[in-house]
């Protein structure tokens, strides 16, 4: 992985475009190419478009049609690898969390959201991405185990 923000790719998905062009000009000020959709549905088709996956995906939680959550769930399937923050100004009312949501981070929608935003993006991006081996070779490595133990 590079810590070259300008190789890095972030989707930004929220149907209120006052909140979303804020968000894209303080990314796009930290030197990250910024994509935006403002629904999850754009956001798959976007996705779907690619041939590179983005880095991360920044999604508002309360969107007409599919919600955040929604949107991550099927995300995950498409590209695993992919990052998540799922931002909401229910985090604390629903008590939202990452396992409750899919998401890899969840940020509060406040007065401090921006830089709670950047310092979640770029933790997430230097975070190295850790694969679960298939269960073809964690089988194989008992059986290894096994035979020379």
């Amino acid at each position: 992985m590079t810590s070259d923000p300008a190789a890095r790719a972030i989707l930004l998905v929220d149907d209120n475009a006052h909140g979303m062009v804020a968000r894209r000009r303080v990314l796009l000020d930290l030197g990250y190419q910024v994509w935006t959709a403002c629904s999850a549905q754009e956001a798959l088709n976007i996705i779907a478009g690619q041939t590179a996956w983005f880095d991360v995906v920044v999604t508002d939680y309360k969107m007409p049609s599919m919600n955040g959550v929604e949107l991550i769930a099927q995300l995950k399937v498409i590209s695993p690898t992919t990052r998540t923050v799922l931002l909401s100004a229910l985090v604390e009312p629903w008590g939202m969390t990452e396992a409750s949501t899919g998401a890899d981070a969840v940020v509060q929608k406040s007065s401090v959201e921006v830089n709670q935003l950047t310092r979640t993006v770029q933790g997430l991006l230097n975070q190295r991405v850790v694969k679960k081996p298939a269960a073809s070779v964690k089988r194989a490595r008992a059986n290894s185990v096994v035979k020379n133990g």
